[in-house]
């Protein structure tokens, strides 16, 4: 099968790692300084300090200038990453100088040394281009600090010859390495007119302060879409009013980046008590920007204008398809179902796919308001796509659904609803949002349909959930927003993977619980309207965006090898033409 955009996004993420704190990168710079100290000193040549002014002292005033110099170019490198750029490129200096010189002799350690200063200074420019900026013009000087200190030391402590060659050497692993970034660049140049790098960046900024630079990105290669969302309106005279509805765009990419926090922006954009949950809709669909939301409350908002309401609703009943489960329950006009796949594997569903079913459903008169609930995770996985086994099954018990719902009796309305916060963190699997739940009671029979902040559940604890509010309802269902906030760099931070179901348990009971004394007469009116010109990242452009991404990412390291090993031929030619 080939992998969906979160599959090869998930993969991306095994390339990004925590800089170590800046104290303890210059703890091991300045031990590793005196090591070498010692043992030259044990040796008797007369270089003892050689490590701590030949390696110690370069890093610690890159270290010092660093920060500053790519400030001045209007972005920025946390402490952490520049002192842990400085202690990469020392032991990388170590190596390339003192490691041939125990085999070849002293006589060739100034060449050595001044190799490695090339080498650290192209390393420098690449790295500095793809965490601070792009644009490599304004790293040259901050890349050059650490050599350019270990070339002054290397005048005092080398013979004259040593400049000269050190120099050219700078010049010709810069070049080397600026050649390098080309190649690693041209890909996503050429396939999306965009830097890599310079998207690097932006991510690298999001992880840092939470920058949304990246949305400029998004917007670059998005396209318009116009899709279909159904909204059911519950209106009482007693209590607050309620609205559910389920947008066919996606929470993503990460964090609140784009469309990342969706749900809490339209939960806060209506005066109603607003759920707002997952419908069928992947990574294709994530909006580019948070701006774009306005658009999905406007069409909200007119949608209302002139909505028939209705006081009676039927009692929910289960349908199944192969692994396909559906919560269907009739409310006025519309037909709300909640579809799940738990205990198996319970993923994003393509937009085609429900927007047959809701196809299908209008054909009955039925505005449909059709949930994936979004709520067994077993790992980050592959998208359910039209023509599949398993779309097939949605299909069928949908189906099966709207044969039912036509003739299911319909009794007086009575709908309560509440909103718990709670104590847990992003981090920890949750958005903002918390807990919401919406009580149906209808014929004396009630139905909890409980939806909670998050990106999917763990397995299992959907089930663990439903048990503890049996004690007060009849029949119910856990869902999530599949809210992106809750992720960074991996999509795998379900709710129940970090926190255990016990401590959800409280929480979800005191939802079902208020929500259930919050229960009085209503009457619900549904809408089906055309979310239009809506920009999203557009079919297959996340999908093509990783792949290219990761395909960049594989073929650095032959394509380093390569033109490494030609920037040390030169160097060598350079040694003996200077000889």
């Amino acid at each position: 099968m080939i992998s969906s955009p979160d599959v090869r996004i998930e993969r991306l993420a095994r390339y990004i790692f925590v800089a170590p704190s800046w104290p303890r990168s210059l703890g091991i710079i300045i031990v590793l300084g005196l090591l070498i100290d010692g043992a030259a000193y044990r040796a008797g040549n007369g270089s003892f300090l050689v490590g701590t002014l030949g390696f110690t002292v370069p890093a610690l005033v890159t270290f010092l200038l660093t920060r500053p110099m790519v400030r001045v170019s209007g972005r920025d490198i946390t402490h952490n990453r520049s002192a842990l750029l400085a202690l990469a490129c020392t032991v990388l200096s170590v190596i390339v100088s003192l490691a041939p010189t125990l085999i070849l002799g002293r006589l060739f350690f100034p060449a050595l040394y001044a190799s490695s200063l090339g080498l650290i200074f192209g390393i420098r420019i690449l790295v500095l281009v793809a965490v601070a900026d792009f644009r490599i013009a304004r790293m040259i000087v901050p890349a050059f600090t650490q050599s350019g200190v270990g070339i002054a030391i290397g005048t005092w402590i080398f013979d004259a010859g040593f400049v000269s060659y050190a120099l050219l050497l700078q010049v010709v692993f810069g070049l080397v390495f600026i050649f390098l970034i080309w190649l690693i660049e041209r890909p996503l140049k050429k396939a999306f007119q965009i830097s890599g790098l310079n998207f690097l960046n932006t991510f690298i900024a999001h992880l840092t302060d939470g920058s949304k630079r990246m949305e400029d990105f998004f917007r670059e290669i998005g396209e318009e879409v116009y899709v279909q969302q159904t909204s059911l309106f519950f209106s009482r005279d007693a209590g607050r009013d309620v609205i559910f509805t389920v947008p066919n765009v996606h929470p993503g990419p990460i964090g609140d980046v784009g469309g990342g926090n969706l749900p809490r922006v339209l939960h806060d954009s209506f005066e109603a008590e607003t759920l707002v949950a997952h419908g069928t809709t992947t990574h294709d669909f994530n909006l580019v920007s948070e701006s774009e939301i306005s658009k999905i409350v406007s069409a909200i908002e007119v949608s209302q204008e002139g909505i028939h309401y209705s006081t009676v609703a039927s009692r929910p009943v289960q349908i199944s398809s192969g692994s396909v489960k559906i919560l269907c329950q009739r409310l006025g006009d519309a037909l709300l179902m909640v579809s799940t796949r738990a205990p198996e594997r319970t993923e994003d569903i393509d937009y085609a796919i429900g927007m047959a079913i809701m196809a299908e459903g209008r054909g009955a008169s039925l505005h449909v308001a059709f949930v994936d609930a979004h709520n067994c995770m077993d790992g980050v996985s592959s998208a359910i796509l039209p023509a599949t086994r398993i779309a097939d099954e949605y299909m069928r018990a949908a189906h099966k659904g709207f044969l039912i719902a036509q003739d299911l009796p319909l009794e007086p309305l009575a709908v309560g609803v509440s909103h718990i916060p709670v104590p847990f963190t992003r981090e920890q699997g949750f958005g903002s949002l918390g807990i919401q739940a919406l009580v149906t009671e209808v014929g004396g029979e009630r139905t909890a349909y409980i939806l909670i902040d998050g990106n999917n559940v763990s397995p299992g604890v959907r089930e663990t959930l439903l048990a503890s509010v049996s004690k007060y309802v009849d029949e119910g269902e856990i869902m999530t927003t599949d809210t992106h906030t809750v992720n960074t760099v991996s999509g795998k931070n379900p709710v129940g993977y970090v926190v255990p179901a016990e401590a959800i348990i409280p929480f979800v009971e005191q939802a079902v619980r208020e929500a259930v004394e919050d229960i009085a007469p209503a009457q619900v009116g549904a809408t089906t309207v055309s979310c239009e010109g809506i920009t999203v990242f557009g079919s297959q452009r996340i999908s093509q965006l990783a792949s290219t991404a990761n395909a960049m990412l594989a073929s650095i390291a032959p394509f380093s090898f390569v033109i490494l090993m030609l920037a040390f031929l030169l160097s060598l030619l350079a040694y003996i033409i200077l000889q």
